[in-house]
């Protein structure tokens, strides 16, 4: 079992002190004794502990700056939503593999933002334009929003906002099991609720930080028994000796434990490893001892969004993978929906 994230360093930008949530959480952070230092902008955070690299990059995953959305034009989610809706940005955990390692850059410590209202202002106003369209938001573009909630409540109050709207619906996904604060939420079913798995050897050597696989599949039975649909990333879907086994033990293990009503509306989407050069560089530095393979001469290289290639799996590995694990969803999960493979 993975414990609840808890920072040791608190940042807070002064104008977080205007919101309610702020004022909050700095009081009670500070009741707990957790160094907490002003800035004006986390980007002129300079001074994090640490005698290198290393050091640096592990103690910014364990700090916690307190601010506010400045920017309310949310980016597009697609395949998963229309929108993206920021309530963090950052994350605890220690996937080698994560497209964050390059977003966040130099700056990988966590960032909740608690201007919540004027983003659920500016999500609504997103769905005025699309009505009767529902529009859906992805709140787990840019962190795990699960793996802090049980510190600021954010996602809470998303799912009870999303709960009362007409024309919207919230989407997430998590790797860690943290959920119970979450379970009585008014949520009206209109939040599906995601969790990212994978088989042992993937969790085991690329997932330091997060909840085991027994841990993810044991809160999704709470999530399902709290009537929220539910859905699963098989993500990153990686390409290692004896996968197939690996990926069956798993789907097996999720089939046995799921109870029957919650396979019936039931999504799953599949993703592929992929990397660019700049993450393999930012990942080699963060990770040096890394397992994971990263020849591009083993790849195929596509066009990515913002001008930067990607490298993907061989076209003949993609079909593998769409007919090995697609296969598993459709003998154990019959009446669910493979919403897209990537």
């Amino acid at each position: 079992m993975v414990k609840p994230f808890e920072p040791k360093l608190i940042y807070v930008e002064p104008r977080a002190l205007e919101y309610p949530l702020g004022k909050e959480l700095v009081e009670k952070f500070d009741k707990q004794g957790i160094e907490i230092r002003e800035t004006t902008s986390h980007n002129h955070i300079r001074n994090l502990p640490g005698d290198n690299h290393f050091q640096k990059y592990r103690n910014a995953k364990s700090t916690l700056v307190i601010g506010i959305r400045k920017t309310l034009t949310f980016d597009t989610s697609k395949p998963s939503a229309e929108y993206a809706i920021p309530f963090a940005t950052g994350c605890m955990g220690h996937c080698h593999y994560c497209y964050l390692q390059t977003t966040m850059g130099s700056k990988p410590y966590i960032r909740t933002y608690v201007n919540t209202e004027e983003i659920f202002d500016a999500a609504e106003e997103y769905m005025q334009k699309r009505a009767p369209e529902i529009t859906r938001f992805e709140a787990s573009c840019t962190s795990d929003i699960v793996g802090i909630d049980h510190l600021t409540h954010s996602l809470k109050r998303a799912i009870e906002f999303f709960g009362k709207s007409d024309y919207g619906k919230l989407r997430f996904v998590t790797k860690f099991e943290h959920v119970d604060h979450l379970l009585d939420a008014e949520h009206n079913r209109r939040t599906r609720f995601r969790f990212s798995i994978n088989d042992d050897y993937v969790i085991k050597y690329f997932e330091p930080g997060t909840s085991r696989l027994q841990e993810r599949i044991k809160a999704a039975v709470k999530v399902a028994e709290a009537g929220y649909p539910l859905g699963f990333i098989v993500a990153p879907i990686y390409l290692h000796e004896g996968w197939e086994e690996g990926y069956l033990e798993m789907f097996e293990t999720l089939k046995d434990a799921l109870p029957a009503f919650a396979k019936k509306d039931l999504t799953f989407e599949m993703i592929q490893h992929r990397f660019t050069k700049p993450a393999k560089r930012v990942i080699q530095e963060n990770y040096p001892m890394t397992k994971l393979e990263l020849d591009e001469s083993k790849r195929k290289w596509k066009w990515g969004r913002y001008g930067i290639g990607k490298y993907i799996y061989q076209d003949d590995e993609q079909q593998a993978i769409k007919n090995t694990l697609g296969g598993y969803i459709e003998s154990y999960f019959p009446e669910a929906t493979l919403e897209y493979f990537t």
